[in-house]
């Protein structure tokens, strides 16, 4: 099992690379990966917040655990829907965040062949709220200045946790 980064460790921030191996180390990775999720109730774990910055995450929405790597989203549906988001990377913070209703996505499995395909609802929250980890990106930085300005405490005890 893996220990999960939280806000104010710099992984976060990063831009991950791509994955450029598939072999047993990564399936290996994956695996501890969607253990850790499962042991957190998670439903989507990105590789920055296990410290790793490479371009995969794991997600679970109900059909089993999918590994996601090197993923792409092509088309965005314009119509959107706003909803409770939290992530394993911020205990106990619960925020609304807009996202998109309907995604195309393009992605690699863990054999490294190509999966493309369209999601809605949840999967699609789920997998965009992932593909953000990948590019740096929090649900903090979805939310309004006034809303984080409510929470700059809870961040800030999160953040004090981080170890150096």
């Amino acid at each position: 099992m893996y220990r999960i980064r939280v806000f104010g460790d710099p992984v976060l921030r990063k831009r991950a690379k791509p994955v450029t191996k598939f072999d047993e180390n990564l399936k290996k990775t994956i695996e501890r990966m969607i253990e850790t999720m499962y042991h957190y109730d998670g439903v989507g774990l990105a590789a920055p917040q296990v410290g790793i910055s490479q371009r995969f995450f794991v997600m679970d929405v109900g059909n089993g655990p999918v590994a996601v790597i090197n993923p792409e989203i092509l088309e965005i549906d314009p119509e959107t829907e706003v909803a409770e988001e939290g992530c394993l990377s911020f205990p106990e913070i619960f925020v609304e965040i807009e996202r998109s209703k309907r995604i195309k996505v393009k992605y690699q499995n863990t054999r490294g062949e190509y999966v493309e395909e369209e999601l809605e609802g949840y999967a699609a929250r789920v997998f965009q709220h992932e593909f953000d980890h990948l590019n740096g990106v929090l649900i903090i930085d979805r939310i309004s200045p006034a809303k984080r300005l409510l929470l700059r405490k809870k961040l800030m005890d999160i953040a004090r946790t981080v170890k150096r």
